[in-house]
């Protein structure tokens, strides 16, 4: 009897064991189901992880609109216009009837029916020549010659607007050297070696110092700015790109090191709740909603709490109260609700959590795990002035999108033309597309503005 006790005991002993065993088990299979649901439109990960499998677009976190797709009433469209003064007129005469044959040459002209057609004429390069006199002076008693013009330099050389749209091509829409050297002999018959375009960007590069410099003190001094960071190639090695912004202006910074941020920023600095963006000195902080939205979509769908839906409610009634009052303050009663109807669903999402069964330790001297919805419940409590910023102060905005969409060209160029094969090539890019990205935001001509490098008249910045 006592060897049937002994077994029957070593058999709950190992059952209990295995129910251990398999509890863990379908914590880290569920655990892993989370990882692998996550995507772009769910979580802070970037849609350049999404690969093939790309989510479907009714998971966006956008609301249904209430319109149907293209104008709407009352808006002014843009349609193509004709010009009072074409550049060639084709004059179509009729001289006999399309239906009876009769001659119409003597006819007076009745009116006339006219239609313009846009079109570019066919490229082609225009030589300028410039020839400086040569004269002798009498009072000097030897030959003295004429000036060139600034910037020419050469007996044969290429002219600001090549250079300009060389720099262009590659910076804006990331073309690469030996596609842009097919580019321009196709387009106008001109092979440009390889070596004679980058030596346009490094023209390009050594010019844009002081304004680089400018901008970069214009960023540090404003009141609210926008940082971001996202990894890239050089020379097969990962290395960072950080992005400093405004609405008038972009600093890029090249490191290969993620946590070396800028230094002397002033005032408030909007992220994604990066931790090292604690580390800076004298600022405040406001974080990203956006990041918040999509991970509370994802605790909804994949865990099914509550309390993340109301939470995401919330904040969109939030950003339409913003938005409702522009540049004027929150007043205090309405303000005040919001505040306690989002401590309300903290505290009921941090109860329900209580309640829930504690996940297994990873190991036997590890912390007590919480649950994807637990950790963010705590992070929006701990952090909620930073939360919430954007309802105190006007300036500040919901979201980080502003630097999320300076740093998305990185990828942009990435998936074209692929990494660097230097660290000054990766320099050259962030200094030129800070300065590309600057004059855009200033509704300056990005191509004058790259021609004028060239010519000297850089238009130097940047007031915030």
């Amino acid at each position: 009897m006592k060897d049937y006790e002994q077994i029957i005991s070593a058999l709950q002993e190992k059952i209990s064991a295995l129910e251990a065993i398999i509890t863990q088990q379908a914590a880290r299979i569920a655990e892993l189901e989370k990882r692998l649901n996550k995507n772009s439109r769910n979580s802070s990960k970037p849609p350049s992880s999404d690969g093939l499998s790309k989510p479907p677009r009714t998971t966006s976190l956008r609301e249904k609109g209430k319109h149907k797709t293209g104008g709407q009433p009352g808006h002014k469209g843009e349609t193509l216009k004709q010009v009072e003064t074409p550049d060639v007129i084709k004059r179509h005469s009729l001289a006999v009837c399309p239906n009876c044959q009769l001659p119409l040459t003597s006819s007076p002209i009745i009116k006339l029916i006219k239609r313009q057609v846009f079109d570019i004429p066919p490229p082609q390069i225009e030589v300028t020549e410039h020839q400086a006199e040569v004269k002798h002076c009498q009072c000097c008693n030897k030959a003295v010659t004429a000036g060139f013009p600034r910037g020419v330099i050469a007996p044969v050389q290429y002219g600001e607007v090549i250079r300009s749209w060389s720099v262009y091509y590659q910076y804006q829409h990331f073309i690469p050297e030996d596609r842009l050297q097919q580019l321009f002999f196709d387009l106008y018959g001109l092979y440009i070696a390889t070596a004679t375009l980058a030596n346009f960007n490094q023209t390009a590069f050594d010019a844009l110092s002081s304004f680089e410099a400018s901008v970069l003190s214009s960023i540090k001094k404003a009141s609210v700015k926008n940082l971001d960071e996202t990894g890239f190639r050089v020379a097969g090695k990962t290395q960072w790109l950080h992005v400093a912004s405004t609405q008038n202006a972009t600093y890029y910074h090249v490191s290969p090191k993620r946590k070396s941020l800028i230094d002397g920023l002033l005032g408030t600095v909007i992220h994604d709740h990066w931790k090292s963006y604690y580390t800076l000195p004298g600022v405040e902080h406001g974080l990203c909603n956006q990041h918040h939205l999509r991970e509370l979509k994802a605790v909804v769908e994949h865990d099914k709490e509550a309390w993340a839906e109301r939470m995401s409610r919330l904040l969109r009634l939030a950003l339409r109260c913003r938005h409702f009052y522009e540049d004027k303050e929150i007043p205090e009663a309405r303000l005040s609700r919001l505040i306690n109807i989002y401590d309300h669903i903290i505290a009921e999402g941090l109860r329900f959590h209580e309640h829930l069964p504690p996940l297994p330790a990873k190991g036997k001297q590890g912390r007590q795990p919480k649950r994807t919805g637990h950790n963010l419940l705590v992070r929006l409590h701990h952090y909620k002035p930073d939360v919430l910023r954007f309802l105190y102060d006007p300036d500040v905005p919901f979201t980080n999108n502003d630097a999320e969409r300076d740093l998305r060209m990185m990828k942009c160029k990435q998936k074209i033309s692929g990494g660097f094969r230097s660290t000054q090539g990766a320099k050259q890019f962030a200094r030129i597309r800070g300065f590309i990205s600057t004059v855009r935001k200033k509704n300056l001509s990005v191509l004058h503005s790259i021609q004028s490098i060239f010519s000297g008249n850089i238009p130097m910045p940047v007031g915030d």
